[in-house]
């Protein structure tokens, strides 16, 4: 892969800098003076209607933010994501997360490989794997079906198939519960599995070389408090042969480790496997969203890939000045780089996807938290965002005070649907009607706000006028659907995969490996011994660590 362009040197990059020291941005002239803003920046992705008019946009930058991705070569980078390149530099691995969803039908070589086959070999496995589950089929140790799922992960096994699992609650099948494990804390293995039944529950540990220290800290956790309960019960013997099988039964693994697994007690037979080019935070629709095979089911599962596939197709397919996701991403390095916007807020009108910023947070931003280009070399500009966010009016009475009157440029995705899963009515009132006219009105609030002189009309004593101005001119974008099915799902988490790749293509950064969460997880196993009692081991660290774990030790019980 050739050597990134350095964004800041483009004739592009100059062009939006002039831009920027000349823009004056007034979204009540904007729109005023120009009747067609609204349509002409309004597209459509698959099911998605994107709104971008409340941005800082105008005809003039979007040609130029064009231009600039023209410049960098982003057309050819995705090209390279989609065909199976190596443009995971630093790991040499393909990137092909986009291939978890092709359909049946289609092939793409890598290596001599056509790892289409691979992953529907897989789906075949996890839906048959599924309907044994759903169906009563397969069964725990004492032949009772299984009525509850805990997955055991960390990061992209967690967050991903929690959201998921969330987000489509109304698509559950009924008399199965789903619960996820990702902490260390032994509190989160207590709390999600003191009040199951070991009779009828079914652990799926999910690490790909299963050697993750929080995952396989928590999977021996779960097999000791399965046998534990079992014997508590006098359903299962003190015999190895009865413990084994009570393994066999009740764990199966995520995993390529064939060995590993099988060393833990799992029948390899009962192992689904994914690949080297699937990152963590980019596999959800691989083995890893098995849990939420089981609860939502195959066919729905299936609606979910084809949702991601049609933005895929979006993506790859659509020239830039109409293409949502890199139109998105541009507009965030416009944002990041130009206007020095520090955070980026995601707000949900859906209570069902309460977890999609914590699912964007590792996607975003373990992808570009990046210092370093791909080739190695420094940055040429700002990086990354965070992204932070909450559902619907809930944030509406916590922190849209900072966006609406703060001092600080925070750009916005509000998401909605237009037909609730649950249509609820108070009274004669349509909830969702009046939930969605809270987004509505928090857009047009934010990008219009209120004078001064239209304060001074309410009546409002002059000494507070100031503090009930608002601003107005922030920077929102308005996601709509039709309902929030699995295939609407997949097209937003797809939607957001490739805003990121975008941002990172003009950054010249490999978004795909992660290498800033490896320094602390090897420090925590050099400093264990310390916690644990061995003072040379203590006396060996900083004065701060030694004070803290000093105070740890002391107050133990």
């Amino acid at each position: 892969m050739r050597t990134p362009v350095d964004a800041t040197t483009t004739s592009a990059w100059a062009e939006l800098a002039r831009l920027h020291d000349g823009l004056n941005v007034d979204f009540r002239s904007w729109f005023a003076d120009d009747p067609g803003r609204a349509e002409r920046f309004t597209l459509t992705a698959a099911d998605l209607h994107v709104d971008l008019s409340k941005n800082y946009l105008t005809d003039e930058v979007r040609d130029a933010l064009v231009r600039l991705a023209e410049q960098v070569g982003f057309a050819e980078r995705r090209e390279a994501m989609f065909t199976g390149e190596r443009i995971n530099t630093t790991e040499n691995r393909s990137v092909l997360h986009t291939a978890l969803r092709l359909p049946r039908d289609a092939s793409l070589i890598v290596d001599g490989v056509d790892v289409v086959t691979g992953v529907h070999e897989v789906l075949d496995r996890m839906y048959a794997f599924a309907d044994k589950v759903r169906s009563g089929e397969w069964v725990g140790i004492t032949g009772k079906p299984i009525t509850a799922v805990v997955n055991i992960g960390i990061g992209g096994s967690d967050l991903g198939p929690v959201m998921v699992y969330e987000a489509l609650k109304p698509y559950k099948a009924d008399g199965i519960e789903c619960r996820f494990v990702s902490n260390i804390d032994p509190s989160d293995m207590f709390e999600k599995t003191h009040d199951l039944d070991p009779e009828t529950v079914l652990f799926i540990v999910a690490s790909k070389t299963f050697t993750t220290l929080e995952t396989m800290t928590n999977a021996r956790m779960a097999k000791n408090w399965l046998i534990n309960s079992l014997l508590a019960k006098g359903v299962v013997q003190q015999d190895d042969g009865s413990r084994d099988e009570a393994v066999r039964r009740h764990f199966v693994a995520v995993s390529t480790a064939l060995d590993k697994v099988a060393a833990f007690g799992i029948d390899p037979a009962n192992a689904f496997g994914f690949w080297d080019w699937v990152g963590g935070r980019y596999s959800v629709d691989s083995a890893v969203g098995l849990a939420d095979v089981i609860a939502i089911g195959p066919d729905a599962w299936r609606d979910f890939l084809d949702g991601f596939h049609a933005i895929d197709e979006h993506f790859r397919t659509t020239p830039i000045a109409e293409n949502v996701p890199a139109l998105m991403g541009l507009l965030n390095v416009w944002y990041d780089d130009f206007f020095d916007a520090q955070t980026h807020a995601v707000l949900p009108y859906a209570q069902y996807l309460h977890r999609f910023p914590a699912y964007l947070q590792q996607l975003t931003m373990e992808s570009n938290g990046k210092r370093t280009r791909w080739d190695s070399g420094d940055v040429a500009s700002q990086t990354g965002e965070v992204f932070w966010g909450e559902p619907g009016t809930n944030g509406q009475h916590a922190f849209y005070q900072l966006i609406h009157q703060g001092t600080k440029l925070i750009p916005a995705d509000f998401l909605a649907v237009a037909t609730p899963a649950r249509a609820l009515r108070e009274g004669g009132t349509d909830v969702h009607a009046l939930f969605l006219s809270n987004f509505f009105a928090q857009t047009a609030a934010l990008a219009f706000g209120k004078t001064a002189d239209e304060v001074r009309a309410e009546g409002t004593a002059e000494p507070v006028v100031n503090a009930r101005v608002f601003p107005g001119n922030k920077p929102t974008t308005s996601i709509l659907a039709p309902e929030l099915s699995p295939r609407v799902l997949g097209e937003l988490i797809a939607l957001y995969e490739h805003i990121t790749f975008t941002q990172g293509v003009v950054w010249g950064i490999n978004s795909f490996d992660q290498w800033g969460v490896e320094l602390g997880k090897k420090l925590a196993l050099e400093i264990a011994p310390a916690v644990s009692g061995d003072d040379e081991v203590l006396a060996r660290q900083d004065a701060s660590t030694r004070g803290l774990i000093a105070y740890y030790r002391a107050n133990r019980r």
